[in-house]
């Protein structure tokens, strides 16, 4: 039988260690970061995403004090690197910087080993860069009404590059069906500059080009825009009308970027990752090597990224389920 003392003592081990379940989290959030911060790219190097994050680790380098490193994990579109920091401790050293891919994958790979809302704590959106749908001269479209209605009139017949399943090229064009109820063929190749190439030589009908890569296009009369894919006109062609403008009501499409933790990340240390993060995407440099990049700087709250994710995973969900040329292998 345990005397008074002893209940005493046993309930004091007790309340210690309960209340160490979250005030350790909390010490360790308040001296963050005392080491090397790796920053995992679920990609290969180059690319936007792999560029943005390696601008992005710089300034947080200087801003925290710490190195941070991006580290490449390429893969299964993604979802190796991904499962990498899903599976890290959850103690602010390994985060992510992911694409939009990060919320179409679930629907895509549906035996995926994490999930996305689970499994990840989000810190800040960073960017978006939005597509051109431009055509070859040679087809006889000026408008995004002219493709809908020949589109309409010939389904099969016309055809556009993608990168692969999953990829921007290709959502952006399934989306484009999906709306408009057209049949547009994928034809895919390695990597975009090979989908360029073929739009450029007329082997293809039509693609989605990024800014960078499709205004020096453009103003050579190589290809022939459209319209742009994000909510709002780009400063780069203000003349260019949005995809929804044009005629496809609920479209829009720009290839958001954003930063992640594993979940169990404590909030103090989500937090202070936010403030670094938010401070460099506003500062000058980060905005303008972004607009190099096409992109528009966004920062975010934690809770904003989070509701982002839920909303895109909600719309996905949709679009892949209606749309033949996405449906999970």
């Amino acid at each position: 039988m345990m005397t008074r003392p002893k209940v005493a003592a046993a309930i004091g081990v007790f309340s210690f260690a309960f209340l160490s379940l979250f005030l350790v989290p909390e010490a360790a959030a308040q001296g963050y970061p005392v080491k090397a911060v790796r920053m995992v790219v679920p990609l290969v190097p180059g690319g936007s995403v792999d560029n943005l994050a390696r601008v992005l680790a710089q300034r947080l380098t200087e801003s925290m004090g710490q190195q941070v490193f991006v580290d490449n994990r390429g893969g299964a579109s993604g979802n190796i690197g991904t499962e990498l920091v899903v599976r890290a401790p959850p103690d602010g050293y390994t985060i992510m910087t992911v694409s939009m891919t990060l919320v179409v994958n679930p629907f895509l790979f549906p035996k995926l080993p994490f999930d996305v809302v689970r499994d990840l704590a989000p810190i800040s959106l960073i960017g978006a860069v939005p597509l051109v749908l431009t055509a070859h001269p040679s087809v006889p479209v000026k408008s995004v009404q002219d493709l809908i209605v020949l589109a309409r009139k010939h389904p099969g017949k016309l055809n556009y590059a993608s990168s692969g399943k999953g990829t921007n090229s290709h959502l952006s064009m399934e989306l484009f069906k999906n709306l408009t109820r057209t049949h547009i063929v994928s034809v895919q190749y390695r990597g975009g500059g090979l989908g360029q190439m073929a739009l450029l030589s007329g082997e293809v009908d039509l693609g989605f080009n990024s800014i960078v890569a499709g205004v020096p296009l453009i103003k050579a009369g190589k290809i022939r825009p459209l319209a742009i894919s994000s909510a709002t006109r780009s400063s780069v062609l203000p003349a260019l009308p949005t995809i929804a403008e044009a005629g496809v009501p609920g479209y829009t499409f720009s290839t958001w970027y954003g930063t992640l933790a594993p979940a169990a990340t404590p909030p103090g240390i989500i937090n202070t990752l936010n403030d670094h993060i938010v401070r460099a995407v506003r500062g000058p440099e980060l905005a303008k090597r972004f607009s190099y990049e096409g992109a528009e700087a966004i920062a975010s709250s934690p809770a904003r990224f989070a509701a982002h994710i839920k909303s895109e995973l909600a719309r996905w969900e949709k679009v892949v389920k209606e749309s033949e040329g996405l449906r999970a292998d």
